[in-house]
């Protein structure tokens, strides 16, 4: 049966590109007799605040949209991805890493489908762990695991090509786990069959596709849906102060309209769809 989720974090309210892909994963759960599950991520350190989760819920059900058994949460899974980390490093694929962003993109050589591609500065150097991130090796994962592919219902098969982004952080400094590690873990765990988000996510799908090989996860089958865009063609985003889904509720604007409109391609003024589709190298992920 299929099982779908939307996760969204709880570092800003939601906005109308949350509620299309909040939409996407619902409908096609529901049109195909399965379940659609909620999951908070909130392991984002001081961003991640409990009173947009307690939003997230209000809104869902204001977009008329319900979900199945508990809201899962991040933060009660932490003991999951110390294990799955601690794996990795017996395993010798992490590595520590005290790079800046800065100094990544001072020594990138190359841009990949996330920018600048990291360069192994800190691979085979003596790193002080404490306070460092934990890269994983991609090299000596993708040889380990050999070649792999997975599937988006949209875009087809796809050749799995975790290299396109180079060594990526599994361990945040200060932080449980990056999305990688734990988005991964988590649809494992919640028995995800079809792993829906927007294309701005597709080169993530080839880290999470060569983590499932080396941690023995099931392989879920993936739909990456079109975005829907700023006026400017940007993505929306929190941080641009996109109008959020708590503001148009409280304004007393009929949230199942609303979704109804998103389901049509009937958007608001200066709201349009992206329509072009993703290939395999992905497109960037907006933080």
């Amino acid at each position: 049966m299929i099982r779908t989720r939307f996760a969204p974090s709880p570092n800003g309210p939601l906005h109308l590109g949350h509620a299309y892909a909040a939409i996407v994963a619902h409908d096609l759960a529901r049109a195909r007799g399965g379940s659609f599950l909620l999951r908070i991520e909130d392991i984002d350190g001081e961003r991640s605040r409990p009173q947009f989760a307690e939003e997230f819920l209000h809104d869902l059900e204001w977009l008329g949209l319900s979900w199945d058994g508990e809201v899962g949460y991040q933060s009660q899974r932490l003991a999951d991805y110390a294990a799955a980390a601690e794996r990795l490093k017996a395993m010798g694929l992490l590595y520590p890493c005290t790079c800046t962003r800065a100094e990544i993109a001072a020594a990138a050589r190359s841009t990949g489908p996330e920018g600048p591609v990291y360069p192994g500065t800190c691979r085979g150097r003596d790193v002080p762990a404490d306070g460092a991130a934990w890269r994983l090796d991609v090299a000596a994962a993708m040889a380990l695991a050999g070649p792999l592919v997975w599937t988006d219902e949209i875009a087809g098969e796809q050749q799995a090509r975790p290299d396109l982004t180079g060594d990526v952080v599994l361990l945040r400094k200060g932080l449980p786990a990056s999305y990688h590690l734990a988005a991964t873990l988590d649809d494992a765990r919640d028995g995800i069959t079809l792993v829906t988000r927007g294309m701005d996510l597709f080169s993530a799908s080839h880290v999470h596709r060569l983590l499932q090989a080396l941690l023995g996860l099931p392989v879920p089958v993936w739909h990456h849906h079109a975005l829907l865009v700023e006026p400017d063609g940007r993505k929306l985003a929190k941080r641009r102060g996109s109008p959020s889904l708590d503001d148009r509720r409280r304004a007393g604007e009929d949230g199942k309209a609303l979704a109804q409109s998103l389901r049509h391609g009937d958007l608001p003024a200066g709201i349009a769809l992206e329509t072009g589709q993703a290939d395999a190298q992905g497109v960037d992920r907006a933080p």
